[in-house]
C-alpha cells in the first residue's frame, strides 16, 4: 500500500514546479501583484506566450536552438554507432582502455576547454555561427554516448549477427538490419541525451553567439529576460515554459523505446 502513496508523493515533488511555473505564464501580472500567493489564476490569458514569442523574438530563438539540438542528435549518431560498434565487436590493440579514453574529456571544467575554443574559432571565422556552436555539442556529446553505445551493443546476441552473416550479411549491413532495430532503446536515450545538451546547454552559446542576437539559443534568450528588471514575472515564467516544454515532449514520445527492451526474444534457444 506504501508503494502507490510513495510514487503520488514523489510525483508532486517533481511536477509541482513546473505546474506552478505554467500556472504564473498564464496570470496577469496585475492579478499577480493583487494576490501573490494564489495558485490558481481567476483568469487565464495568453498575452504572455504573445510577447514572448513575438515581441521578445523566441521563434527565431526556437528555430536556432532547434537547428541546433537535431543537427547534433544526428551528427552524434552517425559517429557514436559505428565507433561503438567497434569498440564493441572488433578486435584492436587498446581496446579495453579506448572507451574509458573517451570519457577524459570529462575531467576537464567546460570553462577550461572554452578559452581556447573561443581563440581557435575566431581564427577560422565560425565565431557567431551555429555551426560552430554544432561543432562544440558534437564534441561534448560523441564520448559519452560512444560509451553508451558501447555498453547496449554488447549485449545484443552475437548469434544473431552470426546468422546475419550467414545470410550473406556484410558488416555495414548487420549494424544497419539487425544491430540498430535492436538498439532503439539505446539509440533513443543517448539521442536525448544529446538532444537536452544541444537544447539547454548556456555557456558555449553564450561565449559564441552573444554578439549575433538573431542566433542565439532559446537558454541566450531566457537569460536576457531573467536579467532585465523590465520583464514581468509572467513573461519569464513564459519564457521558461517554452525553454522546457520541448523536452519534456521528446521525452514522453520517446517513453515506450526508452523502457522497452527489445532483446526480449531476438534469440531462440
Amino acid at each position: 500500500m506504501l508503494r502507490p502513496l510513495v510514487i503520488l508523493v514523489l510525483f508532486l515533488v517533481t511536477a509541482f514546479p513546473f505546474v506552478y511555473m505554467v500556472m504564473l505564464s498564464v496570470r496577469d501580472i496585475q492579478e499577480l501583484i493583487l494576490n501573490p500567493g494564489s495558485l490558481w489564476p481567476s483568469a487565464f490569458t495568453l498575452d504572455t506566450y504573445v510577447n514572448v514569442l513575438t515581441r521578445q523574438g523566441f521563434l527565431t530563438f526556437i528555430k536556432n536552438s532547434a537547428i541546433i539540438a537535431v543537427a547534433s542528435v544526428a551528427a552524434t549518431l552517425l559517429i557514436s554507432i559505428p565507433g561503438a560498434y567497434a569498440v564493441a565487436r572488433l578486435r584492436f590493440f587498446g581496446r579495453r582502455q579506448v572507451h574509458f579514453l573517451f570519457l577524459a574529456v570529462y575531467l576537464f571544467p567546460a570553462i577550461v576547454l572554452a578559452i581556447p575554443l573561443f581563440v581557435l574559432f575566431t581564427m577560422i571565422g565560425l565565431r557567431g555561427s551555429l555551426v560552430g556552436l554544432i561543432l562544440v555539442y558534437i564534441a561534448q556529446t560523441v564520448p559519452v554516448t560512444v560509451y553508451m553505445l558501447r555498453n547496449y551493443f554488447e549485449t545484443v546476441p552475437q548469434s544473431v549477427e552470426e546468422a546475419a552473416a550467414i545470410d550473406g550479411c556484410t558488416r555495414l549491413s548487420t549494424i544497419w538490419r539487425v544491430v540498430l532495430p535492436l538498439s532503439k532503446p539505446a539509440l533513443m536515450a543517448t539521442g536525448l541525451y544529446a538532444f537536452m545538451i544541444a537544447w539547454n546547454e548556456f555557456l558555449f552559446a553564450l561565449l559564441f553567439l552573444v554578439e549575433r542576437r538573431e542566433s542565439w539559443t532559446v537558454s541566450l534568450g531566457l537569460s536576457q529576460l531573467a536579467g532585465s528588471i523590465e520583464i514581468p514575472t509572467t513573461v519569464l515564467m513564459a519564457g521558461s515554459v517554452v525553454l522546457t516544454l520541448p523536452i519534456v515532449i521528446v521525452f514522453f514520445a520517446s517513453e515506450r523505446l526508452l523502457t522497452e527492451g527489445l532483446t526480449a526474444g531476438a534469440e531462440k534457444g
